[in-house]
């Protein structure tokens, strides 16, 4: 009898973690002055999380995805992940090279007013000594 009731507990683990996702997303949108959208993440996670308890009624990938039992949808699942996480990495490296020539743009810009405010500033004193 606890067996089925843990492997009902894993099978909803993800959806739960699902809805409380999309909570999550309601109050930070709410926060933010954004509801409609947040009320729209919310609908959406919720939706998420009713299809995967639909779906793994009917794809043993989906049941095998949310209990890891069967070792070879675990393995598929462990490799998915690992390739999930390299393009992460790439795309958190490629977002911090962008940043980091936004921001030599920017200083680059700053530097050249600086300069101009320079010139001008000795153009001023030289013509007020002048004359």
């Amino acid at each position: 009898m606890q067996t089925t009731s843990r492997t009902s507990r894993k099978y909803l683990a993800t959806p739960i973690f699902g809805v409380l996702m999309g909570v999550v997303y309601l109050v930070a949108l709410s926060v933010a002055g954004s509801p409609v959208y947040g009320v729209l993440a919310f609908g959406v996670m919720v939706a998420f999380s009713a299809a995967l308890l639909l779906a793994r009624r009917r794809s043993e990938t989906v049941r095998g995805l949310l209990d890891h039992r069967d070792e070879r949808i675990s393995a598929i699942d462990l490799r998915a992940t690992a390739i999930t996480a390299l393009a992460m990495i790439a795309v958190v490296l490629v977002a911090f090279v962008v940043q980091i020539a936004r921001w030599a743009e920017r200083l680059a810009v700053q530097h050249a007013r600086l300069r101009r405010r320079r010139g001008y500033v000795a153009a001023v004193i030289y013509l007020r000594i002048r004359g």
